[in-house]
This record gives C-alpha cells, sequence and structure tokens, in this order.
C-alpha cells in the first residue's frame, strides 16, 4: 500500500477516533492532560502500520535507516528514534 493512501486512510479514522474518545472521556469524567506531541497520532500510526508491512524485522533500523531517511519530506516534524518510543503509548488503544 503506498504511504500517502494509507496516512489518508488512518487520518478519517483517527479524526472520528479522537472525537468519539473525546466525548467518552467527557462522558465518564475521566480527566487526562493532553499533551502536544510534534508528530500527530495519524502520523504515528501511519508509520508503525507501514513498519508492519515493511521486511524490517526490528523497529528501531526500520525508524533510524528508513524513516529518518526516506520519509523525512512526508513527515516534516519527524522526532527521533527515542522520542517515537515515548509517542508510541499515544497510538495503543486506536491500533487494537
Amino acid at each position: 500500500m503506498e504511504l500517502e493512501k494509507l496516512f489518508c486512510d488512518v487520518d478519517d479514522f483517527c479524526a472520528e477516533f479522537e472525537k468519539s474518545w473525546q466525548e467518552e472521556l467527557l462522558s465518564s469524567s475521566e480527566r487526562r492532560s493532553t499533551r502536544k506531541f510534534n508528530l500527530c497520532l495519524s502520523e504515528v500510526m501511519t508509520i508503525i502500520i507501514y513498519f508492519h508491512q515493511s521486511s524490517y524485522r526490528n523497529f528501531q533500523d526500520y525508524y533510524t535507516k528508513y524513516v529518518c531517511n526516506f520519509f523525512a519530506k512526508y513527515f516534516p516534524q519527524l522526532v527521533s528514534y527515542n522520542r517515537f518510543v515515548e509517542l508510541q503509548k499515544s497510538a495503543l488503544i486506536p491500533l487494537c
């Protein structure tokens, strides 16, 4: 699957998911701080999904050797590998 098509599909899903998720959090009166990330949720999810479609066996090599070199033009706010690992937590529930 092409990166642009994958991103568009994921971005459409995230727009709906984030709206529903915020409503659910508000209705359950659970408050969470919303921290601003350099990458949006759909960008994080796209990179993770694309990894699973790649031939790379470990994520660190994929991110440092492939994403940082070839995806920088698609993701201008690309973060370091360590920061991306921290951001992966935010994509766990939507990916499930």
